[in-house]
C-alpha cells in the first residue's frame, strides 16, 4: 500500500517512462507527449544508462517544469522502476500514472484515450493490442506467435479477464496505486504487468481495455531475455496457486474491496525513492 497527500480536484497525470539505453528514442517520445492538447508530465526512471539517458532528459529544455528524473543507481528491473514510479507520483500528487516504453511502440498519442477511460470510470485502462483482432506492426511471426501464446497461458491459468494480460502500455488511478498491496507485486521483469492486472482484478478494480496499434520498436534492443520469460513463466504459475487456494477457502474475488471503497490494506510498500 502506498499512502500520499489527497491531490487538488481535476484529472493530474504523469507519464512515467523507464529508461535504460533510449537516448535515440526518447526525445521522439517526449516531443510527441509534450505537443498533446493537454500536455501531461513525464516522469523519465533511468538505470544510470552508458548512453547518457540521464543527461540527456536533464538538458531538454522543459526538464524540472513538465519533465522529471528519478535517477536509480544501477539496472534494477522494470517491476522497481514502476513500484518506485509510482510511490514518487503519489508523493506528488498526481491523480494517475501512465506506463509507457520509451522506444516508441505505444503511440503517445494514445495517452488521452487512456486518460479518458479514467475519466469514464475505469479504474485501469490497458493498451491492448489484441482485444480488436491482432494490431501489431512489423513484429516476426515468431515473436507475435510468443506474445499470443504468453497471453494465453496468463489467461488459462491466472483467470484474467483481458485479451492483452501482459500489455505494458496502461493508464492507472490514483486509488488503485494507494490501495494494492505492493509486497505481492515483487516482480521485477516483464512479469510484473500480469501481476499487476491479477491482483487489481482480484482486488475488484474494474479494468478495461482500450484498443491500440503496438508498433515494434524503431531504436535500440528489446529487454526481453530468457532469465525474464522464464520469470514470467513461473510467476504465472505462482498466481494459479493463490487463485486455486482462495477458490478452495472460498474467498470471493474482490474480497478486498471495490474500487474506491476498497479498504486500505498491505504489508508491502516500494523500495525508497531516489530523486534527481
Amino acid at each position: 500500500m502506498i499512502a500520499g497527500p489527497q491531490p487538488p480536484p481535476g484529472s493530474r497525470p504523469v507519464v512515467v517512462v523507464p529508461t535504460y539505453n533510449e537516448v535515440a528514442s526518447l526525445p521522439g517520445l517526449l516531443g510527441g507527449l509534450l505537443a498533446l492538447r493537454a500536455p501531461p508530465d513525464v516522469l523519465v526512471v533511468d538505470d544510470n544508462s552508458p548512453d547518457g539517458t540521464a543527461d540527456m532528459v536533464r538538458g531538454h529544455p522543459d526538464f524540472g517544469r513538465r519533465i522529471f528524473l528519478l535517477s536509480r543507481p544501477s539496472k534494477m528491473g522494470l517491476g522497481s522502476a514502476y513500484r518506485d514510479a509510482f510511490q514518487w507520483a503519489i508523493l506528488q500528487g498526481y491523480t494517475a500514472a501512465v506506463e509507457i516504453d520509451a522506444d516508441l511502440s505505444h503511440d503517445p498519442n494514445d495517452v488521452p484515450r487512456l486518460i479518458a477511460a479514467l475519466d469514464a470510470g475505469a479504474d485501469m485502462a490497458i493498451g491492448s493490442r489484441y482485444s480488436e483482432g491482432v494490431n501489431v506492426i512489423h513484429w516476426p511471426l515468431r515473436r507475435l506467435l510468443l506474445s499470443i501464446g504468453a497471453g494465453l497461458y496468463a489467461r488459462l491459468f491466472t483467470g484474467l479477464r483481458l485479451a492483452d494480460p501482459t500489455s505494458g502500455f496502461k493508464a492507472i488511478r490514483r486509488e488503485v496505486i494507494e490501495r494494492l498491496d505492493w509486497g505481492r507485486i515483487a516482480v521485477d521483469g516483464y512479469g510484473f504487468q500480469i501481476a499487476l492486472h491479477f491482483y487489481a482484478q482480484r482486488r475488484g478494480f474494474r479494468l478495461v481495455e482500450v484498443p491500440i496499434v503496438f508498433t515494434e520498436r524503431r531504436s535500440g534492443c528489446s529487454k526481453l531475455s530468457r532469465r525474464i520469460a522464464f520469470e514470467a513463466f513461473g510467476l504465472v504459475l505462482k498466481l494459479a496457486v493463490v487463485r486455486m487456494r482462495d477458490a478452495l477457502l472460498g474467498r470471493p474475488r474482490g474480497m478486498e474491496g471495490s474500487g474506491s471503497q476498497a479498504q486500505a490494506r498491505g504489508e508491502g510498500e516500494p523500495p525508497a525513492i531516489r530523486h534527481q
